[in-house]
């Protein structure tokens, strides 16, 4: 590591890298633009035929029996807790590992999130802890597939069965990965997969639930389009005409656009090529990192094949002179777009106002001190793989304890 010493950046040396390279970037087609400018130039904008067509290709390719769409990701979950009939008075154990939509959803629906803490090695929701943690109360699980290694769904649907909970599985990072086999999307009884720009295929934004469950699957849809519906087997009273709909529960107008399902359904003929991609990354930053005494690389459990929708190290900071900070600011001076991700939920202001303290999760606020992200999509080239690799060495090496 000594050779790697020199003066970095942050301090006025030359970065490895003369242009800023993102932690994430969509990467958008000749092919996706033509999709999306075809649609502009139909007469349907929105709840025309693209939609189906994307919902389609999406049911199809993880091998759920549905799939609905809805404007965001955070909309979707929304949609799936009140699938779930999560109400006030209701508990729902998710991770504090995650982004905060993942209890926000329980939040909107008037429920109450209990934060199981995460395994040390995975960093997804540790089995045991959700044992522990289930009361009558409980009624759903939303397990997060974090960086895109799928949770241990086996025995969380298992759990689930046993008390009978449904599991919502936040597959926001995990779209293209596998579980024992299975493609995430076709496991939990809903599962939500989101389409933002730096996820592997994007609509802009926009999410999506797939379920095999038909009764999730009509209340999903009422959800996402102010609760009406126009199918007479809903309504209350016989139809008065082929205009007739009827308002039966109240919803919210979370719907996605043909625009967004356009491009979205040109961008899932590239899923294969994009995860493949991202496997390839990921299998190189391992083997340069993976005997740096001063990080340590993503763990894997066997049975899981992650889609790599993020790649977070994780810092020996006691071999190390600084904190995670100065080396934060340090790769972003070398032009290495970092991130970290994420700051644990029940941290947030908001939960503290709930009541939430910290100490509930110690593994996840013991993490959350030492995980960078680093760049990681699909249109990187071998050069910015090899940047970010060098930026990597060159930071850490400059403040390793000699």
């Amino acid at each position: 590591m000594s050779a790697n010493r020199g003066k970095l950046a942050i301090h006025g040396g030359a970065p490895v890298r003369d242009t800023y390279l993102s932690y994430g970037k969509q990467w958008v087609s000749e092919q996706d633009i033509e999709a999306v400018v075809q649609t502009l130039q139909s007469p349907f904008l929105t709840q025309g035929p693209k939609l189906k067509e994307f919902e389609e290709a999406v049911a199809d390719k993880v091998g759920a029996k549905y799939a609905v769409a809805f404007s965001n990701g955070t909309a979707a979950l929304h949609g799936a807790c009140y699938a779930a009939g999560i109400t006030a008075g209701d508990e729902v154990i998710t991770t504090p590992m995650t982004f905060a939509a993942s209890a926000n959803c329980v939040r909107y629906c008037g429920g109450t999130v209990v934060f199981a803490d995460i395994r040390p090695d995975t960093y997804n929701i540790d089995t045991q802890k959700i044992r522990s943690l289930i009361t009558p109360r409980t009624r759903a699980i939303i397990p997060v597939d974090f960086t895109g290694q799928p949770a241990e769904l086996s025995e969380i649907m298992e759990i689930a069965r046993e008390h009978n909970l449904l599991v919502i599985e936040d597959a926001a990072h995990s779209l293209g990965a596998f579980y024992k086999g299975k493609r995430v999307g076709s496991i939990a009884d809903m599962t939500m997969l989101s389409f933002h720009p730096v996820k592997h295929i994007t609509t802009g934004e926009g999410g999506v639930i797939t379920t095999n469950s038909k009764d999730l699957y009509d209340k999903l849809l009422l959800f996402r389009s102010h609760g009406i519906t126009r199918e007479a087997s809903f309504m209350h009273k016989q139809p008065e005409g082929p205009w007739y709909y009827e308002m039966v529960d109240l919803g919210y107008n979370y719907r996605m656009t043909d625009l967004q399902a356009a491009l979205g359904r040109s961008q899932m003929e590239r899923l294969d090529e994009f995860v493949y991609r991202r496997r390839q990354i990921a299998s190189e930053y391992n083997r340069r990192f993976a005997n740096n005494p001063l990080v340590n690389i993503p763990y894997q459990l066997d049975g899981c094949d992650s889609s790599w929708h993020i790649y977070v190290i994780q810092l020996n900071l006691e071999n190390l002179t600084v904190g995670r900070k100065e080396v934060f600011e340090a790769l972003i001076a070398e032009n290495i777009g970092v991130n970290v991700h994420y700051i644990p939920v029940h941290l947030h202001p908001y939960y503290q106002n709930l009541g939430y303290k910290p100490g509930i999760a110690p593994i996840s606020e013991w993490l959350y001190e030492r995980i960078i992200t680093l760049p990681l999509f699909p249109a990187m080239s071998d050069q910015d793989v090899e940047d970010v690799i060098c930026g990597v060495e060159k930071v850490l090496s400059y403040y390793e304890y000699q």
